[in-house]
């Protein structure tokens, strides 16, 4: 078991090259391999290196920022060098470094920054966990943004990256120690709650300057790529979100055999502050996805599905299984499965369990009133049946299916009647 334990404190060698170059046709883009001198967790040697290891622990990574090159193809002018956000992290940004960071604290915060970069009006934060997020949330504060995002997936936070989109104060850093992160990244840290913090020795504390500026990310567009197994690589762009306000939805409306089929009811303001919310949160999980938010924070989230109907599903069972770990949670200060097995004992009442079960369901574990939102559009109704039959209120949808006027009917049909809009836009990401 000890060695097994030792894979995950490995310190993987890093044979990639210093700095790497790639030619676009006559175009050249230059990229700086980077790496930080950060102290030995047993010896206090300051150890130059960069990702502690990929994905795995027996797998090399390296992280390279761009350094040099402009790159325009198609008139499409890609970000330019000087704009790093995660590739440009220096030792003093590591406020507390923890242990090397590994590929995966860098991507969990890296797709934090894309999501928040659509959620800069109002204090947000995000959770993730295996690049997809575990909670999302507006908050008036931080703190209470922070909160939300929390108790919106409490399990599946253990672990994971937090980031936020305002400074860091001591309120905050106090209820994050109460929990188990891995990285916490703000764009800066009011004084004292560094110290708050670094309680938690091993805790990557991250502070990203240009946090700050994170809206003017939502335009630039760089080259994604993918590595096949053969060796070959595919490129594309990287996608830009067209909602930007509610005027960028447009009417759910088709026409099928001559017949046209619209949405008889408009969303309310608050639902479209969801939509804009959900969708913005939707551009940063993995596809096949379908999304329940209500009052700016996500109540259950289905990733990575190869069906509709089946994540919409798990996304409902999800929600019903937070909301009935946070009421236990709030109502007794151990989570519910800790509860489920001391009842199983005979050291709590059973009662206790039947009464949060009975709240969850009567409930819908807070599904009533919220938005739905899908990364595609729905091929048949069956999909957004499910979600109407949990009490939600609108949908969110990029619309183009050929039984539009299904999904459509199923909307008028739904009492109440449901809105939904569309997005002109799927957000597929694998």
């Amino acid at each position: 078991m000890s060695e097994l334990k030792k894979m995950y404190r490995t310190i993987m060698d890093d044979n990639f090259p210093d700095d790497m170059t790639i030619k676009f046709g006559n175009q050249t883009l230059v990229y700086k391999k980077r790496a930080w001198k950060i102290p030995d967790e047993k010896t206090g040697e300051l150890i130059e290196k960069g990702l502690r290891y990929g994905e795995n622990p027996d797998q090399q990574a390296a992280i390279y920022e761009l350094v040099n090159g402009n790159l325009i193809l198609g008139g499409c002018e890609y970000i330019n060098p000087g704009s790093g956000l995660v590739s440009s992290i220096t030792e003093e940004d590591m406020i507390q470094a923890g242990k090397h960071p590994g590929k995966t604290n860098m991507t969990d915060l890296d797709n934090g920054l894309n999501i928040l970069k659509y959620l800069t009006n109002k204090p947000a934060a995000v959770i993730l966990k295996h690049n997809n997020p575990c909670g999302a949330a507006y908050g008036k504060t931080v703190s209470e943004a922070y909160e939300k995002a929390n108790m919106a997936d409490r399990i599946a936070a253990f672990g994971g990256c937090l980031v936020v989109n305002r400074a860091m104060d001591k309120k905050t850093a106090e209820a994050v120690n109460e929990n188990y992160l891995e990285v916490v990244a703000a764009p800066d840290f009011e004084e004292g709650a560094a110290t708050i913090l670094a309680k938690r020795k091993n805790l990557r504390i991250i502070k990203v300057k240009k946090l700050n500026e994170l809206e003017k990310y939502r335009n630039f567009r760089f080259v994604d790529f993918k590595s096949l197994i053969d060796g070959g690589l595919i490129v594309q762009q990287s996608q830009l979100s067209r909602i930007k306000s509610k005027d960028d939805f447009m009417p759910a409306k088709t026409t099928y055999k001559g017949k046209e089929y619209v949405t008889e009811r408009m969303p309310t303001d608050r639902e479209y502050e969801d939509m804009i919310f959900g969708w913005s949160v939707e551009m940063g999980i993995t596809s096949n996805s379908v999304i329940y938010v209500k009052n700016g924070e996500t109540v259950g989230i289905g990733t990575g599905e190869q069906d509709r109907v089946g994540v919409a599903e798990i996304a409902i069972f999800k929600a019903y299984t937070k909301y009935a770990d946070a009421l236990c949670f709030k109502n007794y200060g151990i989570p519910y499965k800790t509860l489920e097995m001391e009842v199983a004992r005979g050291e709590r009442d059973a009662g206790l369990l039947q009464e949060i079960d009975k709240e969850t369901r009567k409930n819908k574990g807070g599904l009533i009133g919220a938005v739905m939102v899908s990364d595609a559009f729905f091929p048949f109704r069956d999909g957004i049946d499910v979600g109407i039959k949990q009490g939600v209120t609108a949908v969110v949808q990029p619309g183009g299916s050929e039984r539009d006027f299904e999904v459509i009917e199923a909307c008028n049909q739904a009492e109440p009647k449901v809105a939904m809009v569309f997005t002109g836009q799927r957000v597929f990401k694998h």
